[in-house]
């Protein structure tokens, strides 16, 4: 057989039970879609003067297009340090020194296993607590401290499997032809696991995008809290309010995905080139001499 099967082709009867099976789903799902869009047109959340609100350009000016941007300022402050702060504690988990391999792995899972919204809370909160209210943490930076040391403790787990998924001859190669560990992990380790981790990276940056929304927890003026907590308020609709806002979080998730697909493609044509063409070896003629052309 030219191609491997994991499973056994389906047999008429195989068949007619999986089609059964899928049109039941469907039916299931367009009953429940029937229900659900019933409902709010039976609750006035479908009447055209819920959505007439997002045709006026100072729907988008005054509440959407400044909660858009500060959620993308926090995502993207977080993103770098949260990156920074992956890397370095990553690398610091793979160290020789079994101090440094001891405290980044305790700040690491330190920081994973607290929720995100209560990281958020007490950096703003305990500072002013400990205190006595004579100093406070902007909501901005409580935002972004709290989504880097969450994010960054699992991208440091990330780029820690990812270091460790490459196969150990890479190392063994680089080492016998003199380079340190510093240069192995700069030079052969590292540029070869970021291909790897590169679909994990890009789902948790996706992840940290829609944590910024849990600033509303402490009113940082985030696309959530423009849309629903002033927005939806203001004119009573808070359903549609929550469609449209999804959506533009759906569509900034798909833009990060395709960038991110974007990255690795180039990364990979970018490594196939800089390798060049394997010249063929020479024909050998069968007196054992090399035979020219």
């Amino acid at each position: 057989m030219s191609t491997n099967v994991l499973f056994d082709a389906p047999g008429p009867r195989a068949r007619l039970r999986n089609n059964a099976l899928t049109l039941l789903s469907a039916a299931v799902l367009l009953f429940i879609a029937y229900l659900v869009i019933s409902t709010l047109g039976e609750k006035g959340q479908l009447d055209a003067d819920k959505w007439e609100p997002f045709l006026r350009g100072d729907t988008w000016t005054g509440f959407i297009l400044p909660g858009l941007v500060g959620t993308l300022q926090a995502a993207v402050v977080a993103a770098v340090l949260a990156v920074v702060f992956g890397v370095l504690f990553g690398l610091g988990r793979l160290s020789d020194h079994r101090v440094i391999r001891v405290v980044c792995g305790g700040v690491v899972e330190f920081f994973r296993a607290i929720p995100l919204l209560i990281l958020i809370f007490f950096v703003q909160a305990g500072p002013a607590t400990l205190s006595g209210y004579t100093m406070s943490v902007p909501a901005f930076w409580a935002v972004v401290i709290g989504l880097t040391l969450y994010n960054g403790s699992v991208l440091a787990e990330i780029v820690r499997a990812g270091i460790l998924a490459v196969p150990k001859g890479q190392s063994e190669a680089a080492y016998a032809i003199g380079l340190r560990k510093s240069q192995v992990m700069r030079l052969v380790l590292v540029p070869q696991a970021t291909t790897a981790m590169m679909p994990a990276i890009v789902s948790q940056m996706v992840v940290l995008l829609k944590d910024t929304a849990l600033g509303w927890i402490i009113a940082y003026e985030d696309l959530l809290n423009a849309g629903l907590k002033q927005f939806a308020v203001n004119y009573g609709n808070l359903i549609p309010s929550a469609i449209v806002l999804a959506l533009i979080y759906v569509l900034i998730n798909l833009a990060l995905g395709a960038l991110a697909h974007w990255l690795e493609r180039r990364s990979r044509r970018s490594r196939t080139s800089a390798a060049g063409p394997v010249a063929a070896p020479p024909a050998v003629g069968a007196g054992g001499a090399t035979a020219t052309l």
